[in-house]
């Protein structure tokens, strides 16, 4: 979340962060913040004031009865009583005067960074990178929801069947490839300097705030009956808050995570062809990358893990583009993000396959996520994720862009790990 002391401090800056994201009554959400804190501290005052008041005369009412001075000491009493009351009802109001500052700044989403394009729509993101030849098709060549009941390797009847829609059966050979990509993807990010973690794919609900993730994401998460726990929308959640409450040392910096993990969200809905086959799904597939960094090297991070997920791409053959995100479709945490798209043949069409994004200190601040710098200060770090990659989408533009008429041809980067160099 945003800091008070950063709203406070550089108000203008970050109405027009804000502003850039298309938040709605920018300036009316800071001003109200503001207010907010100003009470905090109005009633924070006042009770220390009271208390200490309290304290003072309660030392007078011992000296008051050893002095016999009854009647003094029965007017301290009835002060104190009466302060103490007073003490209760303000921290009653103080409580309560937190808890609405901490819920409206878990609700005003980060800032986007000034290099942040404007725009509002999907429309007005800019192409930065594109590269790759886009495959010609034979006139007969198919989208890969035909190709995968062709080859029968991946079932969506079984999957509705069982659990319901959005959730496919992977099979045969399908479920070869998907076990392939996960190993290439992870032992790509370990020959890359990363530290491979395992985490559950169950987290509370301080881990949901403490990404993001709550209070506004909560629709899109799977929640567990009768419990405080959700599945993950990504690893990102849980490998991030490993961190949580934690003061790192300078000298461990950065620290490199990926994770495998399955992901659970409910974006599937709507019927068309964006959500036809593996384009959307309940339940996924995903390696993710996490990074925590000093402040002043994140931007190189982030453009050295896009680099990376370039090299991932180029290995598996696929026309690809690097968009940046204008303001107004960045997520609610981002500062900013690059999303990296491949072409999927048999659709015609551009599909997203990883999001890579600057959080800054938005996260590490809900998580209390920082280091000690060189001049032993306490400071908040900032986080990175970036997918690398999510599954269903490259398998659907692996699956459309290498058809042939003998069958679908393996990138051959994955052959060792497929066992097949082609499905048929």
């Amino acid at each position: 979340m945003l800091l008070v002391s950063e709203i406070i401090n550089n108000k203008e800056a970050v109405i027009k962060g804000l502003e850039k994201k298309n938040v709605k009554n920018a300036e009316a959400a800071v001003d109200s913040i503001n207010k907010l804190n100003d009470r905090r501290k109005s009633l924070q005052l006042e009770l220390d004031d009271t208390l200490n008041k309290s304290k003072n005369i309660a030392k007078k009412i011992g000296l008051f009865i050893r002095e016999n001075r009854k009647e003094e000491a029965e007017q301290a009493k009835a002060e104190t009583g009466s302060l103490k009351q007073h003490s209760k009802t303000l921290q009653e109001s103080l409580k309560e005067a937190e808890q609405k500052l901490k819920e409206e700044l878990f609700n005003l989403p980060n800032t986007a960074n000034e290099k942040v394009p404007a725009g509002n729509t999907p429309d007005d993101n800019v192409v930065s990178i594109q590269a790759g030849d886009i495959p010609e098709l034979d006139k007969n060549a198919l989208p890969h929801w035909d190709l995968i009941k062709k080859y029968d390797i991946i079932d969506f009847d079984l999957g509705n069947k069982i659990t319901g829609a959005g959730f496919p059966v992977y099979k045969g050979k399908g479920a070869r490839l998907q076990r392939a990509l996960i190993n290439f993807f992870l032992d790509e990010a370990l020959k890359a300097g990363y530290k491979e973690i395992q985490p559950p794919v169950v987290i509370n609900s301080d881990s949901g705030y403490g990404t993001g993730q709550l209070p506004d994401k909560e629709g899109q998460m799977y929640g567990i009956t009768d419990s405080d726990l959700y599945l993950i929308p990504t690893a990102e959640v849980p490998v991030t808050n490993l961190y949580r409450d934690m003061i790192l040392r300078e000298k461990d910096l950065p620290i490199k995570n990926v994770a495998y993990s399955t992901c659970f969200r409910r974006e599937a809905g709507s019927w068309g062809s964006h959500v036809r086959g593996l384009n959307r799904l309940h339940q996924f597939d995903k390696v993710e990358l996490v990074q925590i960094c000093e402040p002043d090297e994140s931007y190189d991070v982030l453009d050295s893990m896009c680099q990376y997920v370039q090299k991932l791409l180029t290995k598996l053959e696929l026309p690809y583009r690097k968009l940046i995100l204008c303001g107004g479709d960045l997520g609610f945490t981002s500062a900013m993000t690059y999303d990296w798209e491949v072409y999927s043949a048999g659709q015609k069409k551009w599909l997203e396959v990883s999001s890579v994004s600057n959080f800054e200190t938005y996260q590490a601040s809900r998580l209390k996520l920082r280091y000690k710098d060189a001049n032993k200060k306490t400071q908040l770090l900032h986080t990175l994720n970036g997918s690398a990659l999510a599954l269903p989408r490259i398998v659907a533009a692996i699956l459309e862009n290498n058809q042939t008429t003998e069958g679908i041809r393996i990138p051959e980067v994955l052959v060792p790990y497929t066992g097949f160099s082609i499905i048929n």
